[in-house]
C-alpha cells in the first residue's frame, strides 16, 4: 500500500515537472522582454532628442552667420559702441568654437544677450534704425529667433520625455545599465525678449 502511494506522487512530480520548470523560464522571458522593450524606447526617444537639437543648430548657425553683416552695418552708423560690437563679435566665436552641450549652451546664451544689447543700442541712432540694410538684417535676425524658440520648445519636450521615462521603473535601471544619460533642457537665459517674443521688439 505505502509503494503504491510513493509511486502515484513520484508520478504527480513527474506530471506537473514541465510546469515547475516553465514558470522560472517565462518570469525570465518576461523580464529580458521587458528590458529589451524599454531599452529599445530610450533608444528611441534620446534620437528624438538628437534630431530636436539637430534642428536648433541649424537655425543658430544661421543665427550666427547674420551677426557678421549686422556688426558691420552698426558699425557704419555708430563710431562709440566698440565695446558692443566687439562683445557680439566675441560671443559669435565662442558659440562657434563651443561643441560640449554645456560650453554650448552657456555661449548661445552669451550671444543672445550681446544681440539685444545690439539691437537695444539701435534705438540712441535713428539713421540707424531708418537704414533699410539695417531693417532687413534685423528682420531676418527675429525670424531666425522665432525657428529657433518653436525647434527649442520641440526639443525639451523631448528631453522632458526621455527624463521621465529614465526616472521611471523600469527605465531607471535599464539607464543605469546601459549608462545612458540624462539630457539637459535648452533655455537661453533670461534675456528671452529677442528669444520667446520676438514681435515685442519694437523699432
Amino acid at each position: 500500500m505505502l509503494t503504491l502511494v510513493w509511486l502515484g506522487a513520484s508520478a504527480a512530480v513527474v506530471a506537473f515537472a514541465p510546469l515547475f520548470v516553465s514558470v522560472p523560464a517565462v518570469i525570465v522571458f518576461m523580464a529580458v522582454y521587458i528590458a529589451l522593450a524599454t531599452r529599445n524606447r530610450l533608444v528611441a526617444l534620446d534620437q528624438r532628442c538628437e534630431t530636436a537639437f539637430a534642428d536648433i543648430d541649424v537655425h543658430l548657425k544661421h543665427r550666427q552667420n547674420l551677426i557678421p553683416g549686422l556688426v558691420e552695418t552698426v558699425r557704419g552708423f555708430t563710431k562709440h559702441e566698440h565695446d558692443i560690437l566687439l562683445g557680439v563679435t566675441q560671443a559669435r566665436a565662442e558659440a562657434l568654437a563651443a561643441s560640449a552641450p554645456e560650453a554650448r549652451l552657456k555661449a548661445e546664451k552669451n550671444l543672445t544677450q550681446n544681440i539685444v544689447s545690439l539691437i537695444g543700442m539701435a534705438e540712441r541712432y535713428p539713421d540707424l534704425k531708418a537704414s533699410a540694410h539695417f531693417t532687413s538684417l534685423r528682420d531676418e535676425l527675429v525670424a531666425a529667433e522665432e525657428r529657433i524658440t518653436a525647434s527649442r520648445r520641440f526639443y525639451n519636450l523631448a528631453v522632458g520625455e526621455y527624463g521621465a521615462t529614465l526616472r521611471q521603473f523600469p527605465g531607471n535601471i535599464v539607464a543605469e545599465i546601459c549608462r545612458m544619460n540624462v539630457r539637459m533642457p535648452f533655455d537661453l537665459g533670461f534675456e528671452r525678449v529677442l528669444i520667446d517674443e520676438p514681435v515685442a521688439i519694437k523699432f
